[in-house]
């Protein structure tokens, strides 16, 4: 039960920080948090589906090839991973108003609490949602630190969205990958505290 109350304690952590990072420094200028956001404005342009339906649909389907390769519990815990990121970016976007703004400031920073977030929950074995939910994989299946896997398939989704959309945020965003996935392997390399996981091995 402590165990469960650690890993508990530690999700509801994860998705706080990322949380707080995309909705008081990323998405107030403007920067893409992620390869799901990229996806979702390429189905808005492609499709017109509005760009909530269009996150949803997003996550949703890659939280679905996660529960086959995975297992149930890890879509439980990832479930509980996103619903606590989603609440903290209406949270901090609505409850806090920085007048005076600064973009390197508000890029590095956000950049730095999304990348902790997504680390705290990827030592749990839980995913960040979207296309961290592929890294997650790929990370398992090739015994490798998920913060590459990641930033490579970020980094794929922002230059096709930066070639249908515009390339004007491209830099931003690239910069933004980098240092979030960066401190994503940096927190999955310390040992400062007894990480409990569930048996998320591949599904019989």
């Amino acid at each position: 039960m402590k165990q469960y109350l650690i890993k508990n304690g530690l999700v509801f952590a994860g998705g706080a920080l990322q949380g707080f990072g995309m909705g008081l420094f990323l998405f107030p200028q403007s920067i893409p948090s992620g390869g799901a956001g990229g996806i979702a404005i390429l189905l808005n342009h492609w499709f017109n589906i509005d760009m909530g339906p269009s996150l949803w649909i997003v996550n949703f389907s890659m939280l679905m090839l996660g529960v086959q390769y995975l297992g149930k519990r890890f879509a439980l815990w990832t479930f509980i991973g996103i619903t606590m990121t989603s609440l903290s970016v209406d949270f901090f976007e609505t409850a806090f108003l920085i007048v005076h703004r600064n973009l390197l400031l508000d890029l590095v920073i956000g950049s730095l609490f999304l990348g902790t977030g997504i680390g705290i929950l990827m030592r749990q074995g839980v995913s960040n949602g979207g296309v961290g939910v592929i890294a997650f994989m790929i990370s398992h299946g090739q015994n490798i630190l998920p913060g590459k896997p990641l930033f490579l398939i970020n980094t794929s989704i922002f230059i096709m969205t930066a070639v249908v959309i515009s390339w004007e945020i491209i830099i931003l965003a690239l910069i933004s990958q980098w240092i979030s996935t960066t401190m994503v392997d940096l927190v999955c390399r310390l040992d400062v505290y007894h990480v409990y996981t569930l048996n998320w091995r591949k599904k019989i």
